[in-house]
């Protein structure tokens, strides 16, 4: 879809791959952006760009950021779900909410949200993006819980795309390790990395030509076709990464405290 002259939204938008996709849309010709986070944050002053504080990990936070968009802006043409979160653990007890709350932001506001936008929209081109994640393909030891609500939404979106029946373009972005605040904590980072400049630049492009599944990273389409080829390839990464996990734990051991991170949103 052409994104010139578009109605935008973004969540997660006051840093890493949601500040990079705020900057580069808002480069673009007669865009206007509802940029919303949890948190206040800078941000450039801008005709066509607004401002929005709330949470979207939950029914009545998402319905107010559609309210407010449709009010600022009326209407949208592409809705980009970015807001998310990570634990890095080892999960000792069972924690209902603990599950509960990240389910809630990565998994369930971004369909919500999808639906949201095929109501609104119903005969007219619109697009939501989502953030993703290569671990929603390929789970790593520490990230069990985060991978699963990536891997749902892939799961989602596969057959979503099937049962649809409208002009909606679902497209899923599927990063590997960003260099952002989202690994600033104690846990290792899975290899490999880049950039969110360079993440937001691939997902415009994919964006621009409809993808359904969008990889910033020429890496990890090289491991996909590896790993189709010789299919020990990611059960080998897999070990490695797990033998990073197993050390970071023996690391804690002195401190009991330290035995999660939780990673802010993207």
């Amino acid at each position: 879809m052409d994104l010139n002259n578009k109605k935008i939204v973004i969540t997660g938008a006051a840093s890493g791959i949601g500040k990079a996709l705020l900057e580069q849309l808002m480069s673009l010709p007669g865009t206007q952006i509802v940029a919303s986070d949890l948190n206040e944050f800078d941000h450039p002053e801008r005709d066509g760009l607004y401002i929005h504080r709330g949470d979207i990990s939950h029914q009545e936070g998402v319905d107010d950021l559609f309210d407010f968009a449709i009010e600022q802006l009326g209407g949208i043409d592409l809705f980009v779900a970015n807001a998310g979160f990570a634990y890095y653990e080892k999960p000792d007890q069972a924690n209902w909410q603990h599950i509960s709350r990240i389910y809630q932001c990565n998994t369930f506001s971004p369909i919500y949200s999808a639906q949201k936008m095929a109501t609104l929209n119903q005969g007219q081109e619109y697009g939501v993006l989502i953030t993703a994640s290569f671990m929603g393909l390929y789970s790593l030891a520490g990230y069990s819980l985060y991978s699963s609500t990536k891997a749902a939404l892939l799961s989602w979106a596969k057959a979503y795309k099937i049962e649809k029946n409208d002009l909606g373009h679902v497209m899923m972005l599927c990063p590997v390790a960003t260099k952002t605040a989202f690994f600033n904590t104690k846990a290792p980072v899975p290899w490999p990395t880049q950039t969110a400049e360079q993440v937001a630049h691939y997902a415009l492009k994919g964006v621009a030509k409809n993808r359904h599944r969008i990889y910033p990273s020429k890496l990890s389409v090289l491991t996909l076709l590896l790993n189709w080829v010789c299919p020990l390839v990611m059960p080998i990464y897999q070990r490695i990464e797990a033998f990073k996990f197993r050390r970071w734990l023996t690391s804690q051991q002195a401190d009991p405290s330290l035995t999660q991170s939780s990673m802010p949103t993207k």
